[in-house]
């Protein structure tokens, strides 16, 4: 099995946190989905004729993209790869873009999950994190969704916001469990050097979030979700039963998938490919008949830290023995004293080999795996 992840470097606005590749001008927008469709069949190759279990259209905003855009590039997929009837199709959506019109469309063409860019569901914040919708609107495209027969709903919401305090996050939080959404990813604000909050933090316009006051939004938060069932089964992710985003479990298990577009990544387990982050040279490159990317083969010691650091995120933890069988790598042994200390210091448990981060070692999993790493 194997993933696609289409990436649309498109969006209304930006947003004032956000770092990632995109463009508000549209203009090169058609130019670009053909140039998207071409390198899906220049890549046919890359995932080694793997049966295709998720589909993800990420940005950006795909949403932004026409029906008959998206059509298009789900049907040369489809032409290209043996797609299973099962598939996850997913779409990153705006609320400002999820007209009931549009969504009996993305309905209708496939799509069977809805990654709605919530944020928040206060006006103040959104005005402040200059997203293009209000609360209305977020409230609106998830009852429409609902409408339009979508069982499968994600949403984004964002803690740590500078200036609030934690009665808002509550709301948040409660209006998200109201709505009774299958799967909630939520982040921790961060301010990013080449961004507006970055520009006002070195003006001294806002100031750096509190580690104490973000950490006591998160505390609220997994309270919240445990009273009602939900599973945390990735640091920031969280679901019903069942409703694990099958396309980035799939990230955290290294299943193979196949990046497309300016920006996107791809793995292979034999090489990582990175996309050019500019769209004109992206579109120059295809359309002369190139792949615009540079390429990183794996190294063992590369492997490891990487699957060190995305296995510490999950419920699941790094398997001890499969990094051994892989890698010839014993962890346990070679970091045996740090890891007693995680365990003394109740920050991480050993469950049937598998070095498994508690509740409190979450909120230190990026310094954690850092130390665990071969140097």
């Amino acid at each position: 099995m194997a993933g696609i992840y289409i990436h649309i470097p498109f969006c209304k606005q930006a947003c004032h946190y956000c770092d990632f590749h995109f463009s508000t001008s549209l203009s090169l927008k058609k130019k670009l989905v053909l140039a998207i469709i071409e390198e899906i069949k220049m890549q046919r190759d890359f995932l080694s004729s793997e049966k295709i279990e998720t589909i993800y259209f990420g940005g950006g905003t795909p949403s932004l993209l026409s029906p008959a855009e998206l059509i298009g590039i789900l049907n040369t997929i489809k032409s290209i790869h043996a797609v299973d009837n099962n598939a996850e199709i997913t779409l990153e959506a705006n609320p400002d873009d999820l007209s009931i019109t549009n969504l009996n469309i993305f309905k209708s063409s496939g799509i069977n999950r809805l990654s709605i860019g919530v944020q928040s569901f206060h006006n103040s914040h959104l005005n402040f994190l200059n997203r293009a919708h209000d609360h209305t609107e977020a409230i609106n495209s998830i009852k429409n969704a609902r409408k339009v027969g979508f069982n499968n709903i994600s949403i984004d919401l964002i803690y740590g916001i500078p200036h609030t305090n934690d009665d808002l996050w509550i709301e948040d939080v409660e209006t998200a469990l109201e709505l009774d959404i299958e799967h909630i990813s939520a982040y921790c604000l961060t301010i990013e050097d080449k961004t507006v909050f970055g520009n006002w933090l070195k003006k001294g316009k806002i100031k750096a979030i509190e580690d104490e006051y973000a950490a006591q939004q998160y505390e609220i938060m997994l309270q919240k979700f445990k009273i009602k069932g939900y599973e945390q089964y990735e640091i920031s992710n969280f679901s019903k039963p069942e409703y694990h985003s099958r396309h980035n479990r799939n990230y955290w298990f290294e299943v193979p998938y196949l990046g497309i577009g300016p920006g996107a990544h791809s793995f292979n387990k034999k090489l990582r490919q990175y996309n050019i982050s500019n769209n004109p040279n992206y579109i120059k490159a295809i359309t002369s008949g190139e792949i615009p990317a540079t390429f990183d083969q794996l190294e063992p010691k590369d492997s490891i830290n990487e699957r060190i650091m995305i296995s510490l995120r999950t419920k699941w933890g790094l398997d001890l023995v499969q990094i051994q069988k892989e890698y010839g790598y014993d962890l346990l042994s070679e970091q045996s004293k740090y890891i007693k200390e995680l365990q003394s210091d109740g920050l991480a448990q050993i469950n049937k080999n598998r070095l498994i981060l508690n509740e409190k070692g979450k909120l230190l999993a990026d310094y954690i795996s850092s130390e665990l790493f071969i140097e």
